[in-house]
């Protein structure tokens, strides 16, 4: 029995674990678990998993939790998310689905306990994973990804010396914009950017689809996860999000995974890597009905976000962190209808450039300076626009 310790059981991507779950209940069970402000969705998952311990992010969900389930350990905020990650139990499994930059310490407190971190959490290599791989290096752990452009990576160099590799092209859908021009986006609301055309997501995630941060953080996760330089990590406009990234050899052979936008795949396949076992909830691709595929370039004058990150990971330090934040919160902003689409943008764009950070680029990368900086902006920016 493979004990699962999942961080973020709420959201689309610890949904469809739990979907998982449910389908090979002889396999897996569900050990510990945290959730964000959904307490009703919590509170039915404790009532059909059973699981230890739950963590929720605050104190009084918490206690309503114990209330009702009192054989259940409860705990609350990120000491709660530690202990999630680090629950004692047998085969332990931690999924790291939460989002932002709340996902860092869970992943380093796993893997300081010697814990594999199969990983959806984007942030936790955007922000430290300079750091996060060398902690992983150093306790002699994996962190194997559950984005399905990286585990299409993933399934694509098994096998293979990444020494051979040429580069790495990771496909964009494109969001829900790609069809509109940027003098269009002046006016698009929060209802037309969470309209995606491929995929269910979580509000951020779309959000950051729609401007293409998302891809950026990508480039940069692949960066740390299959240790290539930038010069080696490319990108391609897919519509139809059926090829998920491919692999380009020096010898000119190139190498694609391709399947159904269902993230229930990568999921199975990280939990179970290196095994492609049959599953029924997943579609199967029918290529007669995809019919052909288009790909596109994909302009960093039509989409900057994805040029802002390619900034940061190459000035390095505390600049993915700066980038992070600043997305968080002029996306949270957003979905607050307290800016425009187009304000993103700006308040990332603002935040990289702020002088004020230039000195906390100097010397090692910490954790503490991570935070600190991340705050920072959270604070600089909130003051301004809020």
């Amino acid at each position: 029995m493979i004990e699962l310790c999942l961080l973020g059981a709420t959201g689309s991507i610890g949904s469809q674990v739990l979907d998982l779950i449910r389908e090979k209940r002889d396999v897996y069970r569900l050990a510990a678990f945290s959730f964000g402000h959904n307490i009703n969705k919590a509170l039915e998952i404790v009532e059909e998993f059973e699981p230890d311990l739950v963590c929720a992010v605050e104190e009084l969900d918490a206690n309503r939790i114990k209330s009702e389930f009192p054989k259940v350990d409860v705990a609350f905020g990120n000491k709660g998310l530690q202990q999630v990650a680090t629950h004692n139990c047998l085969c332990p499994k931690v999924i790291n689905a939460l989002v932002g930059s709340v996902g860092l310490t869970p992943t380093l407190s796993a893997i300081e306990v010697g814990r594999d971190v199969y990983l959806a959490n984007k942030e936790t290599l955007v922000i430290g994973g300079e750091i996060v791989m060398a902690k992983a290096k150093e306790f002699g752990v994996k962190i194997i990804p559950i984005d399905s452009e990286h585990s299409a990576i993933f399934q694509l160099l098994n096998g293979n010396d990444i020494e051979d590799v040429d580069r790495i092209i990771i496909t964009a859908s494109g969001g829900s914009f790609r069809d509109i021009s940027r003098e269009d986006l002046i006016k698009v609301t929060k209802e037309d950017a969470l309209n995606h055309p491929n995929w269910t997501m979580g509000a951020k995630i779309t959000i950051d689809s729609a401007t293409m941060m998302n891809k950026g953080f990508e480039l940069i996760e692949a960066h740390y996860l299959f240790d290539l330089p930038m010069s080696k990590i490319s990108y391609i406009l897919h519509r139809e999000s059926i090829i998920h990234s491919l692999v380009e050899f020096k010898d000119g052979s190139m190498f694609a995974q391709m399947a159904t936008s269902d993230m229930r795949l990568p999921i199975k396949y990280a939990l179970e890597y290196p095994s492609h076992s049959y599953t029924e909830m997943v579609e199967k691709l029918d290529l007669v009905k995809v019919g052909c595929l288009h790909f596109e370039e994909l302009s960093l004058e039509r989409y900057p976000m994805l040029g802002f990150a390619i900034e940061a990971i190459n000035k390095g330090s505390v600049y993915p962190t700066i980038l992070n934040a600043a997305n968080e919160v002029a996306v949270g902003l957003f979905l607050e209808e307290k800016i425009s689409f187009l304000d993103i943008e700006k308040i990332v764009k603002e935040a990289l450039n702020n002088p004020i950070f230039d000195k906390f680029a100097l010397g090692d990368l910490t954790i503490p300076k991570i935070m600190s900086v991340d705050e920072l902006v959270r604070i600089q920016i909130l003051t301004k626009y809020r």
